[in-house]
């Protein structure tokens, strides 16, 4: 079971993020490459931490946000008030097919119990030509999370951060393009 679905566990990590994942965060955020309007999704929200910092940069995006945690995704409000926020699980997300331009993850693959009904389903509320970027630990469940996520997609790019060495980052994008 996710510890994140009790709220004093969501809190702790959330004072802990503060201190920790502040500039990794600003980085990703500074990443997000959509195009103007564009529909974009943080899935594994936690506390919105990148979400506000998304919001605040591109104010041209339309948020949303989803977490398994209900905690969380109160906390999520209070940061990006202006975001479509949902408690749901990554292989069931309450969105339209082919809804969203840009899906971020950070953190949060590795807790995903099912990768290959989690590639599928983001695959599901991508719009032909979004696109998937994922950030998460480099050496937790990266090997099964490309082989799900190929499975899904077709091409697959993996990198690590240059300037962040402990995490990388897995794009991906519908039918391989």
């Amino acid at each position: 079971m996710n510890t994140f679905l009790d709220p004093a566990a969501s809190t702790a990590y959330d004072r802990r993020a503060t201190r920790l994942l502040t500039r990794f965060y600003d980085r990703v955020a500074a990443e997000v490459d959509a195009p103007p309007g564009a529909r974009l999704l943080d899935v594994g929200t936690g506390p919105g931490r990148l979400l506000a910092r998304i919001a605040r940069r591109r104010p041209d995006l339309v948020l949303a946000g989803a977490d398994l945690s209900p905690h969380m995704i109160e906390l999520a409000t209070r940061r990006a008030p202006g975001a479509r926020l949902a408690v749901a699980d990554v292989a069931d997300l309450p969105f339209p097919d082919g809804s969203l331009d840009y899906v971020v993850s950070t953190l949060s693959m590795h807790e995903w119990p099912d990768l290959p009904a989690a590639a599928t389903e983001l695959a599901r509320v991508l719009a032909p030509g979004g696109r998937l970027v994922v950030y998460d630990f480099r050496f937790v469940r990266t090997a099964p999370a490309l082989t799900a996520l190929r499975s899904v997609f077709g091409t697959v790019e993996r990198a690590p951060l240059s300037w962040f060495s402990l995490f990388t980052r897995i794009t991906a994008r519908p039918g391989g393009a």
